[in-house]
């Protein structure tokens, strides 16, 4: 494959495609965008005019796949390695992309709810909105600590998919929304996730943009 991620270091759904593109094992080119800079926002919006990472072109079959969960599904269809990140058996299957869903929706999108308010001028700030977000966090690390009590992994015992889009999500969430002391499930499977080589690439290549998190 000849696949290009247009990303940026800093960016959690970004993570999300890479935990998964460094877990396969799959060869890739990066291409960095600062959307700050005019002509590198233009270049990116010519490729994918909702202009949000992450990106993967694909230039051998001649495709532009945004969306995170997107871009996985489609490498782990296509990617040579025996890793898998949805498990073969449709139950599994099914339950893998529920996870998933859960963890961009209500612990990713809730999250960033609570960081876009705080880099919002001081009088267009969203309180009660926020307060939502904070309700729905505490509800989703609740759902959470019960799934991954037997552990290791957010299935059991393979890595899938949900686990690429739960690392970034609780990565950033609990620097905004901590866990608590009363989930100690969340924190021992957070901790694991961490630990694992491919995330903890993707936190080491991150951390020079890191300063700029507003948590």
């Amino acid at each position: 494959m000849s696949l290009t991620l247009y990303f940026h270091p800093l960016s959690s759904f970004c993570h999300k495609a890479l935990i998964g593109l460094y877990d396969l094992d799959v060869p890739f080119d990066k291409r960095l965008v600062d959307l700050s800079d005019p002509v590198d926002r233009a270049a990116f919006v010519g490729l994918w005019p909702i202009g949000k990472f992450p990106v993967l072109q694909d230039e051998a079959q001649g495709l532009v796949l945004p969306e995170s969960t997107i871009i996985l599904e489609y490498l782990d269809a296509r990617c040579a390695s025996e890793r898998r990140l949805i498990p073969r058996d449709p139950d599994q299957a099914r339950d893998c992309r529920l996870r998933d869903r859960f963890f961009d929706l209500y612990i990713h999108l809730p999250m960033q709810k609570i960081v876009g308010d705080r880099i919002r001028p001081a009088d267009q700030r969203d309180p009660y909105g926020v307060a939502q977000a904070k309700s729905q966090l505490e509800t989703a690390y609740a759902i959470a600590d019960g799934w991954v009590g037997a552990g290791p992994w957010a299935l059991g015992d393979a890595f899938t998919m949900a686990d690429c889009a739960a690392a970034p999500a609780l990565f950033y969430a609990n620097k905004v929304a901590p866990f608590g002391a009363d989930r100690k499930n969340l924190a021992a499977y957070f901790a694991r996730l961490e630990a694992r080589p491919s995330y903890a690439r993707v936190l080491e290549e991150a951390k020079p943009y890191l300063s700029h998190f507003p948590g």
